[in-house]
Protein backbone atom coordinates (compact mmCIF):
# COMPACT_ATOMS: atom_id res chain seq x y z
CA UNK A 1 0.00 0.00 0.00
CA UNK A 2 1.07 3.20 -0.91
CA UNK A 3 1.44 6.10 2.44
CA UNK A 4 -1.60 8.23 0.85
CA UNK A 5 -3.72 4.65 1.14
CA UNK A 6 -2.46 3.73 4.76
CA UNK A 7 -3.04 6.96 5.77
CA UNK A 8 -6.26 7.74 4.26
CA UNK A 9 -7.75 4.61 3.94
CA UNK A 10 -7.09 2.65 6.65
CA UNK A 11 -7.04 3.60 10.74
CA UNK A 12 -3.63 1.77 10.70
CA UNK A 13 -0.97 3.10 13.12
CA UNK A 14 2.15 4.16 10.80
CA UNK A 15 5.73 3.64 11.44
CA UNK A 16 8.57 6.09 9.68
CA UNK A 17 11.78 6.05 10.30
CA UNK A 18 14.18 9.39 9.21
CA UNK A 19 17.60 8.48 7.11
CA UNK A 20 20.16 11.32 7.30
CA UNK A 21 21.77 11.80 4.27
CA UNK A 22 25.58 11.70 4.32
CA UNK A 23 28.31 13.42 2.05
CA UNK A 24 29.99 11.85 -0.57
CA UNK A 25 29.23 8.95 -2.85
CA UNK A 26 27.36 6.16 -2.24
CA UNK A 27 30.56 4.70 -3.40
CA UNK A 28 32.24 6.44 -0.18
CA UNK A 29 33.33 4.64 2.83
CA UNK A 30 31.53 8.21 5.05
CA UNK A 31 28.25 6.00 2.86
CA UNK A 32 28.66 3.02 4.14
CA UNK A 33 26.56 3.43 7.65
CA UNK A 34 24.09 5.21 5.77
CA UNK A 35 23.45 2.52 3.23
CA UNK A 36 23.19 -0.56 4.95
CA UNK A 37 20.71 1.18 7.09
CA UNK A 38 18.73 2.35 4.30
CA UNK A 39 18.55 -1.59 2.98
CA UNK A 40 17.74 -2.46 6.10
CA UNK A 41 15.07 -0.10 6.65
CA UNK A 42 14.04 -1.67 3.42
CA UNK A 43 13.29 -5.37 4.39
CA UNK A 44 9.59 -5.99 4.76
CA UNK A 45 7.83 -6.14 8.22
CA UNK A 46 9.48 -3.11 9.90
CA UNK A 47 8.55 -0.48 8.97
CA UNK A 48 5.83 1.60 6.95
CA UNK A 49 7.99 4.09 5.24
CA UNK A 50 11.64 5.71 5.31
CA UNK A 51 11.75 9.16 5.18
CA UNK A 52 15.10 10.58 3.82
CA UNK A 53 16.40 14.52 5.10
CA UNK A 54 17.44 17.39 2.40
CA UNK A 55 20.73 18.89 3.28
CA UNK A 56 19.32 18.61 7.01
CA UNK A 57 21.00 21.68 9.34
CA UNK A 58 21.48 23.49 5.88
CA UNK A 59 24.74 21.24 5.29
CA UNK A 60 25.74 19.83 2.10
CA UNK A 61 24.76 16.18 1.40
CA UNK A 62 24.11 13.70 -1.07
CA UNK A 63 20.46 14.31 -2.50
CA UNK A 64 17.97 12.02 -1.10
CA UNK A 65 16.79 10.74 -4.23
CA UNK A 66 20.32 8.68 -4.48
CA UNK A 67 19.26 6.59 -1.19
CA UNK A 68 15.80 6.34 -2.18
CA UNK A 69 16.92 4.56 -5.36
CA UNK A 70 18.66 1.91 -2.83
CA UNK A 71 15.06 1.90 -0.96
CA UNK A 72 12.60 2.06 -3.30
CA UNK A 73 12.95 -1.38 -5.24
CA UNK A 74 11.66 -3.08 -2.21
CA UNK A 75 8.89 -1.42 -2.43
CA UNK A 76 9.01 0.43 0.54
CA UNK A 77 7.28 3.47 0.95
CA UNK A 78 9.68 6.74 0.83
CA UNK A 79 9.32 10.27 1.76
CA UNK A 80 11.70 12.50 0.66
CA UNK A 81 12.37 16.19 2.07
CA UNK A 82 12.23 18.99 -0.17
CA UNK A 83 13.41 22.22 1.41
CA UNK A 84 13.43 25.99 0.08
CA UNK A 85 16.73 26.61 1.38
CA UNK A 86 19.31 26.34 -1.68
CA UNK A 87 17.39 26.24 -4.60
CA UNK A 88 15.25 29.07 -6.39
CA UNK A 89 11.45 28.21 -7.59
CA UNK A 90 12.99 26.66 -10.70
CA UNK A 91 15.28 24.62 -9.31
CA UNK A 92 12.45 23.28 -6.73
CA UNK A 93 10.16 22.52 -10.15
CA UNK A 94 13.21 20.91 -11.78
CA UNK A 95 13.59 18.87 -8.69
CA UNK A 96 10.20 18.10 -8.39
CA UNK A 97 9.95 17.09 -11.80
CA UNK A 98 12.76 14.62 -11.49
CA UNK A 99 11.59 12.38 -7.77
CA UNK A 100 8.32 12.39 -9.73
CA UNK A 101 10.21 10.80 -13.14
CA UNK A 102 11.25 8.35 -10.66
CA UNK A 103 8.04 7.76 -9.26
CA UNK A 104 8.85 9.41 -5.52
CA UNK A 105 5.14 10.88 -4.62
CA UNK A 106 5.79 11.59 -1.26
CA UNK A 107 7.11 15.14 -0.26
CA UNK A 108 7.83 16.57 2.88
CA UNK A 109 7.90 20.05 2.41
CA UNK A 110 9.93 22.38 4.28
CA UNK A 111 11.35 26.48 4.21
CA UNK A 112 14.73 24.53 5.92
CA UNK A 113 17.68 25.40 7.86
CA UNK A 114 19.12 28.05 7.09
CA UNK A 115 22.70 27.20 5.00
CA UNK A 116 25.46 25.96 7.15
CA UNK A 117 29.59 25.61 6.29
CA UNK A 118 30.18 24.39 2.29
CA UNK A 119 33.66 24.75 0.71
CA UNK A 120 35.57 27.71 1.25
CA UNK A 121 32.78 28.77 3.83
CA UNK A 122 29.07 29.57 4.39
CA UNK A 123 26.86 29.37 2.10
CA UNK A 124 24.39 32.18 0.79
CA UNK A 125 20.75 30.15 1.37
CA UNK A 126 18.16 31.39 -1.53
CA UNK A 127 14.43 31.00 0.41
CA UNK A 128 13.18 32.24 -3.08
CA UNK A 129 10.32 30.46 -1.74
CA UNK A 130 8.87 29.01 1.68
CA UNK A 131 6.82 26.26 2.51
CA UNK A 132 3.55 27.68 1.59
CA UNK A 133 5.45 28.85 -1.90
CA UNK A 134 6.49 25.24 -2.64
CA UNK A 135 3.17 23.63 -1.62
CA UNK A 136 1.75 26.01 -3.79
CA UNK A 137 4.26 25.47 -6.88
CA UNK A 138 3.30 21.84 -6.04
CA UNK A 139 -0.29 21.95 -6.11
CA UNK A 140 0.16 23.42 -9.76
CA UNK A 141 2.15 20.45 -10.93
CA UNK A 142 0.05 18.22 -9.89
CA UNK A 143 -3.29 20.26 -11.83
CA UNK A 144 -1.16 20.62 -14.79
CA UNK A 145 1.07 23.04 -15.24
CA UNK A 146 0.23 25.74 -17.91
CA UNK A 147 3.30 26.58 -20.56
CA UNK A 148 1.77 28.41 -22.96
CA UNK A 149 3.93 30.93 -24.83
CA UNK A 150 3.08 34.49 -25.24
CA UNK A 151 1.21 34.68 -29.23
CA UNK A 152 0.76 30.57 -29.34
CA UNK A 153 -2.44 29.67 -31.23
CA UNK A 154 -3.31 26.80 -29.17
CA UNK A 155 -3.07 26.80 -25.17
CA UNK A 156 -0.49 24.13 -24.04
CA UNK A 157 -0.26 22.11 -20.60
CA UNK A 158 1.47 19.53 -18.84
CA UNK A 159 0.32 16.83 -17.81
CA UNK A 160 -0.54 16.71 -14.04
CA UNK A 161 2.12 15.18 -11.54
CA UNK A 162 0.47 13.04 -8.08
CA UNK A 163 2.46 14.28 -5.24
CA UNK A 164 1.06 13.95 -1.84
CA UNK A 165 2.85 16.65 -0.21
CA UNK A 166 3.06 17.00 3.41
CA UNK A 167 4.18 19.65 5.89
CA UNK A 168 5.80 20.36 9.49
CA UNK A 169 4.82 22.17 12.50
CA UNK A 170 6.05 22.90 15.91
CA UNK A 171 3.98 24.36 19.23
CA UNK A 172 6.60 23.68 21.14
CA UNK A 173 7.51 27.44 22.05
CA UNK A 174 7.96 29.74 24.59
CA UNK A 175 5.68 32.53 24.01
CA UNK A 176 2.43 32.90 22.32
CA UNK A 177 3.22 35.62 19.65
CA UNK A 178 5.38 32.23 18.53
CA UNK A 179 2.94 29.32 19.17
CA UNK A 180 0.17 31.12 17.61
CA UNK A 181 1.41 32.16 14.17
CA UNK A 182 2.77 28.83 14.04
CA UNK A 183 -0.92 27.16 14.32
CA UNK A 184 -2.02 29.78 11.37
CA UNK A 185 0.73 28.96 9.28
CA UNK A 186 0.09 25.61 9.81
CA UNK A 187 -3.82 26.08 8.05
CA UNK A 188 -2.75 27.68 5.50
CA UNK A 189 -0.49 24.91 4.60
CA UNK A 190 -3.36 22.90 4.53
CA UNK A 191 -5.38 25.22 2.57
CA UNK A 192 -2.53 25.58 0.36
CA UNK A 193 -2.48 21.51 -0.42
CA UNK A 194 -0.68 19.78 2.90
CA UNK A 195 -2.40 16.59 3.02
CA UNK A 196 -0.60 14.97 6.38
CA UNK A 197 1.31 17.07 9.01
CA UNK A 198 4.53 16.03 11.52
CA UNK A 199 4.60 17.51 14.41
CA UNK A 200 8.29 18.90 15.54
CA UNK A 201 10.42 17.42 18.38
CA UNK A 202 9.10 18.18 21.75
CA UNK A 203 8.57 16.71 25.48
CA UNK A 204 5.29 18.19 26.75
CA UNK A 205 2.12 15.60 26.18
CA UNK A 206 -0.07 18.43 27.20
CA UNK A 207 1.22 20.15 23.72
CA UNK A 208 0.85 17.72 22.12
CA UNK A 209 -2.67 17.37 23.01
CA UNK A 210 -3.19 21.05 22.12
CA UNK A 211 -2.01 20.55 18.81
CA UNK A 212 -4.39 17.75 17.76
CA UNK A 213 -7.33 19.54 19.96
CA UNK A 214 -6.52 23.22 18.08
CA UNK A 215 -6.71 20.76 14.28
CA UNK A 216 -10.41 19.48 15.47
CA UNK A 217 -11.88 22.68 16.77
CA UNK A 218 -10.46 24.09 13.90
CA UNK A 219 -12.07 21.76 10.93
CA UNK A 220 -9.27 20.22 10.29
CA UNK A 221 -8.89 16.94 12.52
CA UNK A 222 -9.29 14.37 9.50
CA UNK A 223 -6.03 15.42 8.47
CA UNK A 224 -3.28 12.85 9.32
CA UNK A 225 -0.99 13.45 11.92
CA UNK A 226 2.18 11.67 12.88
CA UNK A 227 4.12 12.39 16.03
CA UNK A 228 8.06 13.10 15.90
CA UNK A 229 10.05 10.87 18.52
CA UNK A 230 13.21 11.11 19.05
CA UNK A 231 15.57 8.93 20.37
CA UNK A 232 17.97 11.32 22.60
CA UNK A 233 21.96 10.46 23.67
CA UNK A 234 23.54 12.58 26.25
CA UNK A 235 25.51 14.46 23.38
CA UNK A 236 22.36 15.07 21.40
CA UNK A 237 20.48 16.09 24.66
CA UNK A 238 23.28 18.52 25.23
CA UNK A 239 22.90 20.05 21.61
CA UNK A 240 18.97 20.40 22.37
CA UNK A 241 19.02 21.77 25.49
CA UNK A 242 21.50 24.80 23.82
CA UNK A 243 19.46 25.20 21.20
CA UNK A 244 21.69 24.26 18.57
CA UNK A 245 18.98 22.59 16.88
CA UNK A 246 16.70 25.49 15.21
CA UNK A 247 13.05 24.93 16.33
CA UNK A 248 13.78 22.11 18.97
CA UNK A 249 14.15 22.39 22.99
CA UNK A 250 14.79 20.72 25.84
CA UNK A 251 13.60 21.98 29.60
CA UNK A 252 15.61 22.30 32.49
CA UNK A 253 13.94 19.38 33.95
CA UNK A 254 14.48 17.02 31.35
CA UNK A 255 18.35 17.99 30.75
CA UNK A 256 18.80 17.32 34.55
CA UNK A 257 17.03 14.21 34.09
CA UNK A 258 19.39 13.07 31.03
CA UNK A 259 22.69 14.39 32.38
CA UNK A 260 21.35 12.00 35.60
CA UNK A 261 21.09 8.91 33.32
CA UNK A 262 23.89 9.36 31.42
CA UNK A 263 26.07 8.99 34.70
CA UNK A 264 25.28 5.65 34.54
CA UNK A 265 26.99 2.27 33.28
CA UNK A 266 25.06 2.40 30.52
CA UNK A 267 25.10 5.91 29.49
CA UNK A 268 21.15 6.31 29.53
CA UNK A 269 20.93 3.63 27.18
CA UNK A 270 18.14 2.31 28.75
CA UNK A 271 15.99 5.56 30.01
CA UNK A 272 16.81 7.06 26.52
CA UNK A 273 14.73 4.05 24.91
CA UNK A 274 12.35 3.93 27.37
CA UNK A 275 11.61 8.07 26.84
CA UNK A 276 11.21 7.24 23.02
CA UNK A 277 9.11 4.17 23.51
CA UNK A 278 6.69 5.86 25.71
CA UNK A 279 6.24 8.90 23.52
CA UNK A 280 5.12 6.64 20.81
CA UNK A 281 2.09 5.03 23.07
CA UNK A 282 1.60 8.88 24.11
CA UNK A 283 0.91 9.73 20.11
CA UNK A 284 -1.06 6.14 19.75
CA UNK A 285 -3.46 7.05 23.02
CA UNK A 286 -4.04 10.47 21.74
CA UNK A 287 -5.17 9.75 18.34
CA UNK A 288 -2.85 9.99 16.26
CA UNK A 289 -2.03 8.32 12.94
CA UNK A 290 1.59 7.14 13.19
CA UNK A 291 5.08 8.44 14.76
CA UNK A 292 8.00 9.57 12.73
CA UNK A 293 11.12 7.96 14.56
CA UNK A 294 14.36 9.95 14.35
CA UNK A 295 17.68 9.76 15.87
CA UNK A 296 18.48 5.91 15.24
CA UNK A 297 20.96 4.54 13.35
CA UNK A 298 20.44 0.57 13.19
CA UNK A 299 17.74 -1.45 12.80
CA UNK A 300 18.63 -3.05 16.17
CA UNK A 301 17.62 0.24 17.59
CA UNK A 302 14.33 0.81 15.96
CA UNK A 303 13.26 -3.02 16.84
CA UNK A 304 14.36 -2.45 20.18
CA UNK A 305 12.30 0.91 20.42
CA UNK A 306 8.94 -0.39 18.99
CA UNK A 307 9.06 -3.84 20.83
CA UNK A 308 8.83 -2.05 24.52
CA UNK A 309 6.17 0.12 22.95
CA UNK A 310 4.35 -2.89 22.36
CA UNK A 311 4.86 -4.48 25.44
CA UNK A 312 2.87 -1.94 26.93
CA UNK A 313 -0.93 -1.83 27.96
CA UNK A 314 -3.56 -0.12 26.56
CA UNK A 315 -4.02 2.94 28.74
CA UNK A 316 -0.30 2.58 30.09
CA UNK A 317 -0.30 5.68 27.87
CA UNK A 318 -2.62 8.00 30.33
CA UNK A 319 0.11 7.66 32.95
CA UNK A 320 2.91 8.34 30.80
CA UNK A 321 1.02 11.56 29.48
CA UNK A 322 1.43 12.58 33.26
CA UNK A 323 5.17 12.02 33.50
CA UNK A 324 6.19 13.25 30.44
CA UNK A 325 5.37 16.86 30.95
CA UNK A 326 8.15 18.81 30.10
CA UNK A 327 7.45 22.18 29.94
CA UNK A 328 9.44 25.49 30.83
CA UNK A 329 8.65 28.08 32.75
CA UNK A 330 6.27 30.83 31.50
CA UNK A 331 5.21 28.54 28.36
CA UNK A 332 1.93 29.58 27.01
CA UNK A 333 -0.66 26.87 26.08
CA UNK A 334 -3.80 27.94 24.28
CA UNK A 335 -6.00 25.44 25.90
CA UNK A 336 -6.57 25.23 29.93
CA UNK A 337 -5.16 22.54 31.53
CA UNK A 338 -7.80 19.55 32.37
CA UNK A 339 -6.59 18.61 36.16
CA UNK A 340 -7.86 14.81 35.47
CA UNK A 341 -5.65 14.14 32.28
CA UNK A 342 -3.10 16.53 32.79
CA UNK A 343 -3.68 17.52 29.36
CA UNK A 344 -5.38 19.99 27.38
CA UNK A 345 -9.06 20.70 28.16
CA UNK A 346 -11.06 21.30 24.70
CA UNK A 347 -13.63 23.51 26.21
CA UNK A 348 -11.41 26.14 28.07
CA UNK A 349 -8.88 28.29 26.66
CA UNK A 350 -6.05 28.99 28.87
CA UNK A 351 -6.70 31.83 30.88
CA UNK A 352 -3.90 34.20 30.01
CA UNK A 353 -4.71 33.65 26.47
CA UNK A 354 -8.15 34.91 26.83
CA UNK A 355 -7.47 37.48 28.82
CA UNK A 356 -4.80 39.30 26.71
CA UNK A 357 -6.91 39.44 23.81
CA UNK A 358 -6.32 43.69 23.73
CA UNK A 359 -3.60 43.89 25.74
CA UNK A 360 -0.89 46.77 25.09
CA UNK A 361 2.33 45.97 23.37
CA UNK A 362 5.50 47.57 22.63
CA UNK A 363 5.21 46.45 19.48
CA UNK A 364 2.49 48.90 18.63
CA UNK A 365 4.52 51.80 17.59
CA UNK A 366 3.74 55.11 16.08
CA UNK A 367 5.80 54.17 12.92
CA UNK A 368 3.39 51.03 12.94
CA UNK A 369 0.10 53.53 13.03
CA UNK A 370 1.89 56.17 10.43
CA UNK A 371 2.49 53.56 8.32
CA UNK A 372 -1.38 52.13 8.21
CA UNK A 373 -2.52 55.84 7.85
CA UNK A 374 -0.47 56.75 4.83
CA UNK A 375 -1.13 53.19 3.49
CA UNK A 376 -5.17 53.17 3.98
CA UNK A 377 -4.56 57.17 2.33
CA UNK A 378 -2.80 56.12 -0.89
CA UNK A 379 -3.19 52.44 -1.07
CA UNK A 380 -6.99 51.78 -0.86
CA UNK A 381 -8.47 51.22 -4.62
CA UNK A 382 -10.74 53.98 -5.80
CA UNK A 383 -10.05 56.28 -2.64
CA UNK A 384 -7.84 58.56 -1.22
CA UNK A 385 -4.52 59.38 -3.44
CA UNK A 386 -5.15 55.97 -5.57
CA UNK A 387 -6.29 57.42 -8.57
CA UNK A 388 -3.52 60.59 -8.41
CA UNK A 389 -0.64 57.87 -7.86
CA UNK A 390 -1.83 56.17 -10.89
CA UNK A 391 -2.15 58.81 -12.97
CA UNK A 392 1.32 59.59 -12.52
CA UNK A 393 2.95 56.82 -12.62
CA UNK A 394 1.16 55.51 -16.05
CA UNK A 395 2.05 58.62 -17.69
CA UNK A 396 6.06 58.87 -16.60
CA UNK A 397 9.19 57.62 -19.30
CA UNK A 398 9.26 54.63 -17.77
CA UNK A 399 5.90 53.42 -15.93
CA UNK A 400 7.47 50.65 -13.90
CA UNK A 401 9.20 53.69 -11.80
CA UNK A 402 7.12 56.46 -12.04
CA UNK A 403 8.03 60.56 -11.78
CA UNK A 404 11.92 60.73 -10.72
CA UNK A 405 10.72 62.90 -7.61
CA UNK A 406 7.91 60.33 -6.75
CA UNK A 407 10.49 57.10 -6.71
CA UNK A 408 13.16 59.58 -4.77
CA UNK A 409 10.31 59.69 -2.08
CA UNK A 410 9.18 56.27 -2.06
CA UNK A 411 13.04 55.21 -1.77
CA UNK A 412 14.18 57.60 0.64
CA UNK A 413 10.79 57.23 3.09
CA UNK A 414 10.66 53.07 3.21
CA UNK A 415 14.51 52.95 3.35
CA UNK A 416 14.66 55.06 6.48
CA UNK A 417 11.43 53.67 7.97
CA UNK A 418 11.58 49.81 7.20
CA UNK A 419 15.68 49.26 5.27
CA UNK A 420 13.90 48.75 2.17
CA UNK A 421 15.84 46.64 -0.09
CA UNK A 422 13.76 47.86 -3.77
CA UNK A 423 12.34 44.54 -3.93
CA UNK A 424 9.40 45.83 -6.06
CA UNK A 425 7.16 43.57 -5.13
CA UNK A 426 6.51 44.93 -1.69
CA UNK A 427 4.80 42.65 1.96
CA UNK A 428 4.72 45.39 4.08
CA UNK A 429 1.13 45.55 3.76
CA UNK A 430 1.40 41.56 4.79
CA UNK A 431 3.07 41.87 8.08
CA UNK A 432 1.78 44.52 9.88
CA UNK A 433 4.35 46.97 7.98
CA UNK A 434 7.32 44.95 9.06
CA UNK A 435 10.13 44.41 6.09
CA UNK A 436 10.91 40.44 5.47
CA UNK A 437 13.36 41.31 3.15
CA UNK A 438 15.55 43.99 5.74
CA UNK A 439 14.13 42.27 8.88
CA UNK A 440 13.75 38.75 8.21
CA UNK A 441 17.05 36.42 7.82
CA UNK A 442 14.94 33.61 5.48
CA UNK A 443 12.80 36.35 3.89
CA UNK A 444 9.73 34.59 5.08
CA UNK A 445 6.13 36.40 3.25
CA UNK A 446 4.02 33.50 4.05
CA UNK A 447 4.27 33.21 8.28
CA UNK A 448 7.32 32.38 10.52
CA UNK A 449 10.21 29.36 10.16
CA UNK A 450 10.13 27.15 12.73
CA UNK A 451 13.41 27.92 14.12
CA UNK A 452 12.60 30.76 16.67
CA UNK A 453 14.64 30.81 19.77
CA UNK A 454 12.21 32.26 22.45
CA UNK A 455 10.74 34.78 20.26
CA UNK A 456 14.26 35.62 18.45
CA UNK A 457 15.40 35.02 15.28
CA UNK A 458 17.64 31.77 15.24
CA UNK A 459 20.33 33.74 12.90
CA UNK A 460 19.85 36.83 13.69
CA UNK A 461 19.37 38.34 17.54
CA UNK A 462 16.21 40.15 17.13
CA UNK A 463 12.52 39.58 17.37
CA UNK A 464 11.04 37.43 14.82
CA UNK A 465 9.02 39.57 12.41
CA UNK A 466 5.79 37.47 12.69
CA UNK A 467 5.58 37.37 16.41
CA UNK A 468 5.62 41.42 16.26
CA UNK A 469 3.03 41.17 13.66
CA UNK A 470 0.66 38.91 15.81
CA UNK A 471 1.37 41.33 18.67
CA UNK A 472 0.46 44.04 16.56
CA UNK A 473 -2.94 42.09 14.91
CA UNK A 474 -3.76 41.07 18.31
CA UNK A 475 -3.76 44.61 19.99
CA UNK A 476 -6.39 44.88 17.20
CA UNK A 477 -8.48 42.33 17.95
CA UNK A 478 -7.49 40.88 14.02
CA UNK A 479 -5.02 38.10 15.15
CA UNK A 480 -6.23 35.33 13.29
CA UNK A 481 -6.23 37.79 9.86
CA UNK A 482 -2.56 37.10 10.61
CA UNK A 483 -2.35 35.28 6.98
CA UNK A 484 -4.97 36.11 5.18
CA UNK A 485 -2.92 37.11 2.67
CA UNK A 486 -0.92 34.44 1.85
CA UNK A 487 -0.08 32.87 -0.24
CA UNK A 488 2.64 35.47 -1.37
CA UNK A 489 5.27 34.15 -4.49
CA UNK A 490 7.53 37.24 -4.64
CA UNK A 491 8.01 38.47 -8.47
CA UNK A 492 11.77 38.64 -8.61
CA UNK A 493 11.14 40.53 -12.08
CA UNK A 494 9.67 43.25 -10.01
CA UNK A 495 13.08 43.44 -8.92
CA UNK A 496 14.32 47.32 -8.98
CA UNK A 497 11.18 48.95 -10.06
CA UNK A 498 8.66 51.07 -8.14
CA UNK A 499 6.29 48.83 -5.87
CA UNK A 500 3.86 52.01 -5.53
CA UNK A 501 3.44 51.49 -9.28
CA UNK A 502 3.78 48.04 -9.09
CA UNK A 503 0.81 48.47 -6.90
CA UNK A 504 -1.08 51.36 -8.14
CA UNK A 505 -1.29 49.37 -11.88
CA UNK A 506 -1.88 45.78 -10.47
CA UNK A 507 1.79 44.07 -11.47
CA UNK A 508 2.76 42.78 -7.78
CA UNK A 509 1.12 40.01 -5.61
CA UNK A 510 -1.20 41.99 -4.17
CA UNK A 511 -3.51 42.20 -7.36
CA UNK A 512 -3.25 38.15 -7.58
CA UNK A 513 -6.47 36.37 -6.16
CA UNK A 514 -5.29 33.74 -3.87
CA UNK A 515 -6.63 30.39 -4.37
CA UNK A 516 -10.03 29.16 -2.82
CA UNK A 517 -8.77 27.48 0.32
CA UNK A 518 -9.06 23.93 0.30
CA UNK A 519 -11.83 22.66 2.53
CA UNK A 520 -11.57 20.71 5.75
CA UNK A 521 -11.42 16.61 5.33
CA UNK A 522 -14.14 15.04 7.61
CA UNK A 523 -13.16 14.43 11.16
CA UNK A 524 -12.35 10.28 11.96
CA UNK A 525 -14.29 9.27 14.45
CA UNK A 526 -11.91 8.74 17.81
CA UNK A 527 -10.60 5.28 18.49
Amino acid sequence: MTLREKLEGTTDFVVGVELVSTRGTLAGTRAARTVAFARELAAPGRVDWVSITDNAGGNPQLAPAALAAIIRPSGREVVVHLSCKDQNRNGLESTAWHLASEGLQNLLVLSGDYSGLGIHGGAKPVFDLDSIGLLTLLGQMNAGVDVTRPGASLPSRLAGTAFYPGCVVTNFKLHENEVMPQLLKLEKKLQCGARWIINQIGYDSRKIHELIVWLRERGWGGVPLIGNVFLLNPGVARRFRAQKIPGVVLSDELAALCERHAASPDRGQAFFVELAARQIAIYRGLGYRGVYLGGLHTIAEVDRVLELERSFGPQDWQRFAREIRFSRPGEFFHYAEDPATGLADPARLHPDYAATLRRATPNVTAAYRISKFIHRLMFTEGRGLWSLGAWLTGGARDPRQGPALLRLAERAGKGAMFGCKDCGDCSLPDIAFLCPESACAKNQRNGPCGGTRDGRCEVEDFECIWSRAYDRLKYEGRAGALLAHAPVLQDQDLRGTSSWANTWHHRDHLAKRAPTPAAPPPVPPIS
